[in-house]
């Protein structure tokens, strides 16, 4: 995992779409890497050499950090399964050549009755219902499952163990969103560096002003704190932990909420220039928003680690 963040931190530092396209590849064949048979490892080695792109595709338009509300079904049909529903939000959505989907299968009530499938992209019943557009451009799509038929063969792990298999690659992941945060933060404090040298105020550099200082100083302290939280969690992780829900929970909670602030910070620094269209930390001030949402929203982050704690004592 400390791998993982190693590289999304330096991607994210030099370009956010090369962090996504690394990170979606990753988290789309998470479950496969960790529960997939031999057969469903084929799609493994096709991402990995980079003929296939991967999606995991887990939320839907009624549950998102809610994943025990997912309502798409699997039905039994025989040997088979028919799955039926929708997914949103799924990066990679409408690129993918696989994604990996979570559907309830019955096997117990809430989290317990859900399964996760690999289905190929080509499947009868799979469209792209509607493609989504945001505000740091990336792949992102609407997707419609209609009556999709699949072996049993698609199923990913035991029936009834979706929920542990989406948590368990979630845990991995989330460390490395923190990461990427990280990165963003870093470039932002780089960037506002050199305008703070740059440019000249009342006869002076602009980091002469001590306010300015000041706010050089907060980022600084803002990224280290990231920077301990994030490889905490993921050495943790290296070291044979089984899970790490909640050191990933505030790894991701405060890398990327720390990271809005220095990026917000660098934006005001660099003054008009800050929201040039084409300047860096414009493009980093776009780039971060999505990540204080997706793999768990800030709040949700919140009850996690409120609940690990609780439960401790």
């Amino acid at each position: 995992v400390r791998s993982l963040c190693l590289i999304r931190e330096t991607l994210a530092r030099h370009d956010g779409l090369a962090d996504f396209a690394f990170a979606m590849q990753g988290l789309g064949m998470g479950a496969v890497t960790l529960f997939g048979s031999d057969d469903q490892r084929q799609w493994l080695r096709e991402t990995r050499a980079g003929k296939a792109i991967s999606a995991f595709a887990l939320t839907e338009p009624a549950s998102g950090s809610d994943v025990a509300n997912i309502a798409m079904t699997a039905t039994r049909d025989g040997s088979d399964y028919i799955l039926s529903g929708e997914k949103t939000w799924i990066s990679n959505g409408g690129i993918a050549d696989v994604y990996v989907v979570f559907a309830r299968t019955g096997e117990g009530p809430g989290a317990k009755g859900l399964s996760a499938f690999l289905v190929p992209a080509d499947t009868t019943g799979l469209t792209v219902a509607e493609r989504l557009q945001v505000i740091a451009p990336h792949p992102l799509a609407r997707l419609a499952f209609t009556d999709v038929r699949l072996p049993e063969s698609a199923l990913i792990g035991e029936p009834g163990s979706g929920f542990k298999i989406a948590m368990s690659v979630l845990d991995i992941f989330r460390s490395t969103v923190g990461a990427a945060a990280l990165g963003f933060a870093r470039r932002a404090l780089q960037e506002t560096l050199k305008r703070s040298d740059e440019r000249q105020l009342f006869g002076a550099p602009l980091h002469d002003l001590q306010l300015v200082q000041g706010h050089l100083a907060d980022m600084a302290v803002d990224i280290d704190a990231s920077a301990l939280l994030v490889y905490r969690a993921a050495w943790t992780k290296d070291m044979g932990a089984a899970r790490i829900t909640r050191e990933a929970a505030m790894a991701k909670l405060y890398a990327t909420e720390a990271a809005q602030k220095v990026i917000d910070q660098a934006v005001q620094i660099h003054g008009g220039d800050g929201v040039r269209v084409g300047s860096v930390v414009q493009s980093l001030y776009r780039d971060i928003r999505a990540l204080r949402i997706y793999e768990g929203a800030t709040d949700v982050q919140k009850i996690i680690i409120a609940r690990q704690i609780i439960g401790s004592e």
